[in-house]
């Protein structure tokens, strides 16, 4: 058994600068080992440091490593927030509800093509997109104005991280795997039921956030 510890945690010493490095881009948005993979490397032998250093943030580290990515978010509180509650760092967003909508959509493809044998990256044209969503937004609209309502649906979700598109090729995206960590398995077991639900909601044409 190692022992070369310095805390009562156990965990190896490691200089602040050293745990700084992996951590402030980890405050800035999801790290993910094909596009970093010195960063990544890091993290992997950093991951209990940080873990223990974000801790003090009130934030906790989600680390996948079979799928490549990493990101940092509030830890859930069962309690009510109160005067002992640690202040909220990571911002919390209400989406609209074709933002929600396309990515229950896009979650739903990719478990699909995750039951299938083959690739494993899931990249979509906007035309498929655009059948994706086409029965759900509401009637009448001609084609001109779905096409536009897809397009500013998909640039929100490519700045919320959750895809992006692929160089070179405007018109083509790929699904990013981290929004497995946002939207479970459980709640694809309710999706039919969430679909309902959206039906009858109206679009909202903006973005609402709550601070």
């Amino acid at each position: 058994m190692m022992n070369h510890t310095d805390s009562e945690s156990g965990n190896p010493h490691y200089p602040a600068q050293e745990i700084a490095s992996v951590v402030i881009p980890l405050l800035k948005g999801v790290i993910y080992q094909d596009e970093s993979s010195a960063l990544w490397s890091s993290l992997l032998n950093l991951s209990s440091a940080v873990r223990d250093y974000v801790a003090v943030l009130g934030l906790e580290l989600i680390f996948d490593e079979a799928e490549g990515y990493a990101f940092l978010r509030s830890r859930s509180e069962s309690g009510v927030e109160g005067a002992n509650t640690t202040p909220r760092l990571m911002a919390r967003r209400q989406l609209s509800y074709p933002v929600s909508l396309l990515l229950a959509l896009l979650r739903k493809k990719l478990a699909e093509f995750d039951a299938g044998a083959g690739e494993t990256r899931l990249i979509l044209s906007r035309d498929e997109v655009v059948e994706l969503i086409r029965i759900f937004l509401p009637p009448g609209s001609n084609e001109v104005k779905l096409i536009d309502q897809v397009d500013i649906t998909i640039n929100k979700i490519v700045e919320l991280g959750f895809i992006r598109r692929l160089r070179g090729e405007r018109q083509m995206i790929e699904v990013r795997r981290i929004i497995k960590a946002f939207i479970d398995a459980q709640w694809l077991a309710d999706f039919d039921q969430r679909l309902d639900e959206y039906l009858q909601q109206p679009v909202e044409p903006k973005e609402k956030r709550d601070e």
